[in-house]
C-alpha cells in the first residue's frame, strides 16, 4: 500500500502522538499520590533529556529523509527506517515488561512516563507541524505553477 510522500509524515505524526498520549495518560494515572515539585522537576527533566536527545533529533532525521524522497508514493512504513522501528520495539517491551514485572515503583512509572510521555507526544506534534508545512509548500508550488501558466 503506497502513500503519498507528505503522508508519510503524518502517518509518523499520528504513530507517535498516540504513543505519547498512552505513556502520559498512564503516568499522569499513577502521579495522583506523588505530586512533589522534585517530583514535577524530574518528570521535566526526563522530557528534557529525552526530547533534546531521542526525539527531537529524531523528527529531524526522519523528516529530512521524508523530504528528500524523489519518488512522489511510498510505502506506507516508510515514515521510518528500520532502526527507528527497532528503538520503537525496544521502548515498548522495555515499558510494558517493567509494569507488568512490578520491578518499577509506582512513584517511577508516575515521573518518567509522565516525562517520556510528554516528550513523545511532542515528537509526534512536531512530525504533524512538518506535515502542515510540507503540504502548505506543496499547494504554494502548486498555485504559484498555476499562476505562471496563465
Amino acid at each position: 500500500m503506497k502513500v503519498k510522500r507528505n503522508t508519510l509524515l503524518l502517518l509518523a505524526c499520528l504513530v507517535w502522538s498516540a504513543a505519547g498520549f498512552n505513556i502520559l495518560r498512564i503516568g499522569l494515572l499513577a502521579y495522583p499520590a506523588f505530586l512533589t515539585v522534585l517530583n514535577f522537576l524530574l518528570s521535566a527533566l526526563v522530557f528534557a533529556v529525552f526530547q533534546r536527545f531521542i526525539f527531537g533529533k529524531l523528527v529531524k532525521k526522519h523528516t529530512a529523509r521524508i523530504n528528500s524522497y524523489k519518488e512522489e508514493r511510498h510505502f506506507f512504513l516508510n515514515f521510518f527506517d528500520g532502526k527507528a522501528f527497532a528503538i520503537m520495539a525496544v521502548m515498548m517491551t522495555g515499558g510494558i515488561g517493567l509494569r507488568m514485572s512490578g520491578l518499577a515503583p509506582e512513584r517511577f512509572i508516575a515521573v518518567f512516563y509522565t516525562g517520556l510521555g510528554a516528550a513523545l507526544l511532542l515528537a509526534g506534534l512536531l512530525f504533524g507541524h512538518n506535515y502542515g508545512r510540507a503540504v502548505y509548500a506543496s499547494v504554494t508550488a502548486h498555485n504559484t505553477l498555476e499562476q505562471k501558466g496563465d
